[in-house]
């Protein structure tokens, strides 16, 4: 019997082993969703400090264990996040653990390009105005297929139209850039990339006269910013 028995004992002490090393190199953080009186201290300057920390975490694999259970419960009372973040479609960028926030800490719009039309202008308002957050981050990404398949001309569908709007980026990045100007050449893709953000903020601002108010008022800040796929991070741009 005894032989029988402690192979199954060397198991459970190997796994209780195991279960403890995970809780403490994975500690499960006391948090809470933002609230109202929080949010409203806060100040976009503070806020994209405190996105670039969370980033910071991320690229450095230094994410934490979070209750969401506990998090689902208290969001579901009311929403309060301090940024909303207009990134692309693309599977590869995870936004929420990209900055390393929880449920009720941000915004995510995502279409394909990062791109902006009035359904993406409404959401924007919404979270600014109507939930009060104090950034707009227009997010790009390296090796972006939208932005490829836009300097390939491609035509399907209603995929044209959406390409179409980042024609200006192209414009702009042939006007400035030396060299290959195809989806071919990684750098002239980069170009392109940032462009079409800065081009999806003055978008922002032209159509978006709420914002640009906002702005004006320094209620909000509207940047642009790019996710580097091989590092993690994120680079804001000036």
């Amino acid at each position: 019997m005894k032989k029988f028995i402690l192979p199954f004992v060397v198991a459970f002490l190997a796994l209780s082993a195991c279960k403890s090393s995970f809780v403490n190199d994975n500690e499960i953080i006391s948090t809470h969703v933002l609230t109202k009186e929080e949010q409203q201290k806060l100040t976009p300057d503070e806020v994209i400090l405190d996105l670039k920390a969370g980033n910071k975490d991320f690229a450095e694999d230094k994410l934490t264990v979070r209750n969401s259970t506990k998090l689902v419960r208290e969001a579901s009372l009311g929403q309060y996040p301090e940024a909303v973040v207009l990134s692309c479609l693309d599977s590869r960028v995870p936004v929420e653990d990209v900055f390393h926030k929880a449920i009720g800490e941000i915004f995510v719009a995502r279409v394909a390009g990062n791109i902006v039309n009035h359904d993406i202008l409404g959401s924007l308002e919404y979270a600014c105005k109507v939930s009060g957050s104090k950034v707009v981050v227009v997010l790009g990404h390296q090796y972006c297929g939208a932005i490829k398949s836009s300097i390939q001309g491609v035509k399907m569908g209603n995929i044209t139209t959406m390409l179409e709007k980042i024609d200006p980026a192209i414009i702009l990045a042939k006007q400035n850039f030396k060299g290959d100007p195809t989806a071919n050449n990684p750098e002239f893709v980069d170009a392109v990339c940032k462009y079409n953000v800065f081009n999806s903020i003055e978008q922002i601002r032209e159509h978006s006269p709420i914002l640009k108010e906002m702005q004006d008022n320094q209620e909000i800040k509207i940047v642009g910013a790019v996710y580097d796929m091989n590092t993690g991070e994120v680079n804001f741009l000036d």
